[in-house]
């Protein structure tokens, strides 16, 4: 796979209902929707940074079923990065990442440069809690994954998820170019390191 592919691929897997594709509209588009439609696949792009230049954040949405193993395949060896979600008030879920987080590290071979977080969703259900945030944060220690606890109906910790994948990339500087906090002397200095302007 070329370095220089302008899209970073990350993939989102877990059990069907935990919130998958309320994580990713979440970010995308801003919106939740209450009633349950199961995903076959689909793909969301971003704006992001990338090495200080734009590059695009391509966001594959699995299936929750184990009724397509070929395309869960393909989606691990093109993915740059991977968010395993479950949800708080399902310990069934969490168990079901683990073959993925299994398969993930059989193919990718050694994870340890590879951007992977645990997320527990549908923390605005805390009285039907199932699993614990201390549980899935030594289950991340094992896994030398990060580990955070969202809910997409709330809108809590959604962007900071997807920041918090894109800080864990060593191997490139990546970040999300969707609050334009710089000023525009700040953008023009930088645009000007190193570089040559024909005016």
């Amino acid at each position: 796979m070329p370095e220089q592919s302008n899209d970073y691929r990350v993939a989102v897997f877990g059990a069907g209902g935990v919130g998958k594709s309320s994580l990713v509209l979440r970010f995308v588009k801003g919106t939740f929707r209450e009633s349950y439609i199961p995903t076959v696949e689909d793909t969301y792009r971003q704006v992001i940074s990338c090495d200080k230049s734009i590059c695009t954040l391509q966001i594959t949405d699995t299936t929750g079923s184990h009724q397509f193993p070929a395309m869960q395949r393909l989606s691990i060896s093109k993915g740059h990065a991977f968010i395993l979600v479950y949800s708080i008030t399902s310990r069934q879920s969490l168990e079901e990442l683990k073959p993925i987080y299994e398969q993930i590290c059989e193919i990718k071979g050694d994870v340890d440069s590879i951007p992977i977080m645990l997320v527990g969703n549908k923390c605005d259900e805390s009285p039907s809690r199932e699993v614990q945030s201390s549980e899935a944060e030594a289950l991340a220690r094992t896994w030398k994954c990060a580990f955070m606890e969202t809910s997409a109906k709330l809108n809590h910790n959604v962007k900071e998820l997807f920041q918090e994948l894109l800080n864990l990339e060593k191997r490139r500087t990546v970040s999300l170019q969707i609050d334009g906090k710089k000023s525009k002397q700040q953008k023009r200095k930088e645009k000007l390191k190193g570089k040559c302007v024909v005016m």
